[in-house]
């Protein structure tokens, strides 16, 4: 069966190996129908999930050729494929592109119209640009992790969601889309410099209009959004799950109080803050007296807002991923389906991650280099299989 052509179909789009973000966003370029094709180092460096690629499933939807991009020839070889991309993704350090023969300047000068999007984590300067970072380092400085936690405790690390992903992979994708639809205008290229921590304050913008109208404090768990309000957090059912509450405007609130039992109860007002302990008790006695699947029938199609914790495996048997397709299965490894929707040229999975120069020379003829090409960069030390 054919599938279908995403919107992005038509755009090629070279991704030099990475980790985090960069896959990811050559994940969304995938899904989307960009022919995303992956310059594999020729064996691996531990950047993913070691031999088990298959497991990296963020490498779907790509064909893959090798290059050992440390030598001159492969450099070459790296600019010819250069030449016939409309985008290239890296996630180097600032510097090393350049140390490679493979400068933005030099890239652009064999092709215009390339994008050329760069994710690091701190940008390409800056007194901190040099310096090594994960995900925690990115969202630390940005302000975003202060924000995660529990009054009177840590910071928690919001698993590598903030920085490697939102912050990070999602925003070069944005970046690339942005000046591929310039570039089809100008008929130039540009290069795109996104920054985890940057790309991680820019997810809290709503929190600095919140702080400048003065409903927010600089301290956890001392918000509306944070989990200092009790209907806004997640409470312990009778077997040890949790149930996420999230009934911030009135009429959902009283919803809330309904389905709980406690519509007919003197309670504090929902924003009366010196109230907030005792209603985080009543709610908390309340769901501790049923399971978590109760809680679920009880508020089964209603507006309170309420809704299970489910772990990833219980998140893609629930009714309603199943009804809408929101998990699925590559290669026997089940997987969230690619998103947003689109009415007429919807994303698809093409294929599992690739091997290490799986499908490479079909590739190459598809991005319109001939077989006389093809071996000429076989001559630089490219690799490919079929």
């Amino acid at each position: 069966m054919d599938l279908p052509r995403g919107p992005l179909s038509g755009i090629r789009v070279l991704e030099l190996e990475a980790i985090g973000p960069v896959p990811f966003c050559g994940m969304l370029l995938a899904d989307m129908g960009a022919d995303v094709l992956l310059v594999d180092r020729t064996q691996d460096a531990g950047l993913g999930f070691g031999g088990e690629r298959a497991h990296d499933v963020m490498l779907r939807g790509r064909r893959s050729v090798t290059l050992d991009l440390k030598s001159a020839a492969a450099t070459e070889a790296a600019l010819t494929l250069a030449q016939q991309a409309d985008a290239l993704i890296e996630g180097f350090r600032p510097g090393v592109l350049e140390r490679l023969g493979l400068a933005p300047d030099v890239l652009l000068a064999r092709n215009p119209r390339l994008v050329i999007g760069r994710m690091t984590g701190w940008g390409q300067d800056g007194p901190l640009s040099g310096r090594a970072g994960h995900d925690i380092d990115y969202i630390a400085l940005s302000g975003a992790l202060a924000a995660i936690g529990r009054a009177g405790e840590a910071p928690v690390p919001p698993l590598n969601l903030v920085g490697d992903f939102g912050g990070g992979g999602m925003l070069l994708a944005f970046g690339v889309a942005c000046a591929l639809l310039e570039a089809r205008q100008s008929g130039r290229g540009q290069v795109i410099d996104a920054a985890m921590v940057e790309g991680s304050a820019l997810l809290t913008t709503m929190v600095w209009g919140m702080r400048a109208a003065g409903q927010w404090r600089d301290e956890r768990g001392a918000n509306v959004l944070d989990g200092a309000a009790p209907w806004y957090d997640t409470y312990s059912t009778s077997d040890g799950k949790h149930f996420a509450v999230g009934a911030i405007e009135p009429r959902f609130y009283a919803e809330l109080l309904q389905r709980l039992g406690l519509a007919g109860e003197a309670l504090p007002a929902q924003h009366d803050r010196a109230g907030w302990p005792q209603l985080r008790a009543r709610f908390a006695a309340e769901f501790a007296k049923r399971t978590r699947d109760e809680w679920q029938a009880i508020f089964a199609g209603s507006d309170a807002c309420a809704a299970p914790v489910l772990g990833f495996g219980e998140a893609m048997d629930h009714p309603h991923a199943r009804a809408r397709g929101s998990h699925v299965s590559v290669g026997g490894i089940v997987q969230p389906a690619p998103a947003p929707r689109f009415s007429r040229t919807p994303g698809a999975v093409r294929n599992p991650p690739p091997e290490r120069g799986a499908n490479g020379r079909a590739a190459l003829a598809d991005w319109g280099f001939d077989d006389e090409a093809i071996e000429r960069l076989r001559g630089l030390g490219m690799g490919f299989g079929n």
